[in-house]
């Protein structure tokens, strides 16, 4: 029952210790190892074209909150919002199993003060399974790191996300299972279920998410082109750029971290920056920062 209880509160995991800080925390990554063996069960549900069109969704807006607010905002503060919608945001980002906004915030802060540097907790330089997901497996990178992140600390409702980070992914599930219930039921034409919209809408969709999202740290280190001479590795990869929205200009992104927009010419594309620029029309969100002339000419790779 304990180790159940932790599971949902992270400040239980913390108390418990740890022997080994970079020793994988088997009993605490059981939901995540679950997770993945879900995905077989498309091999009982089947597939529909309702249950392709909720992955499709279910994939693009929690991935559009991990990179418009866990990244571009949380993490970089490059644009501003309002409390109610930076929290909806933050729920958003917190149903795609990535942990809560602090978290996530933390380490990335983290990451940009390091990069690619044996302090850098997910360097390529450390192998690739380690960079791509070791880091966040194991003890030492459990807790959040608040001294990173005093900015975003200061608000209570974030900081219960962060506590409670697997909550708002199972309820999120359980609202797939629900919804496809509901249309079986309501709506039988659409040839789905409870079961199918479950596996496909939140474990196959989330297990995509999640490792699209980490290919950022393991490939986008790796793999691409560098206009830009930062003092890290980072590269641009329009494969890349296209599966995560955006994120894929990270030799960009390294190179001037405080804009909203990470494709610096038209020709990038970065969708994540086309809808926030959408949502700055409607008044959603605010001072998107752009990226100065001057920065952008400057410390160029010479081709």
């Amino acid at each position: 029952m304990q180790q159940l209880l932790a599971w949902f509160d992270s400040r239980q995991r913390l108390r418990n210790g740890a022997d080994d800080p970079r020793r994988v925390d088997w009993l605490r990554i059981i939901p995540f190892i679950g997770l993945h063996l879900a995905c077989l069960g498309v091999l009982f549900v089947g597939v529909s074209t309702t249950a392709v069109v909720v992955f499709l969704l279910s994939y693009s807006v929690r991935m559009f909150a991990i990179t418009a607010f866990y990244h571009r905002y949380f993490s970089h503060r490059t644009f501003r919002t309002s409390r109610p919608v930076q929290f909806f945001f933050a729920l958003i980002g917190a149903s795609a199993t990535q942990r809560g906004p602090l978290w996530w915030a933390a380490h990335h802060r983290h990451h940009h003060r390091h990069a690619d540097t044996d302090d850098d907790v997910h360097a390529p330089r450390h192998g690739f399974w380690w960079s791509h997901m070791g880091w966040f497996l194991c003890r030492e990178n459990f807790e959040t790191r608040a001294e990173q992140i005093p900015d975003l600390v200061v608000y209570p409702e974030l900081r219960w996300l962060d506590r409670y980070d697997l909550l708002v992914p199972v309820i999120y599930a359980l609202g797939m299972f629900g919804l496809g219930t509901a249309l079986n039921r309501w709506a039988p034409g659409l040839e789905t279920n409870g079961w199918q919209l479950l596996v496909w809408g939140y474990f196959v969709s989330t297990v995509v998410l999640i490792h699209v999202t980490l290919t950022i740290n393991s490939l986008a280190h790796v793999w691409g082109s560098r206009r830009y001479a930062t003092r890290d590795d980072s590269r641009n990869n329009l494969f890349l750029s296209l599966l995560t929205l955006g994120e894929g200009w990270h030799n960009n992104h390294h190179h001037f971290p405080g804009s909203a927009r990470q494709g610096f010419y038209w020709w990038e594309v970065d969708i994540s920056f086309y809808l926030l620029k959408m949502m700055s029309w409607i008044g959603l969100v605010r001072g998107l920062k752009p990226v100065p002339e001057r920065i952008r000419e400057a410390r160029r790779v010479p081709s």
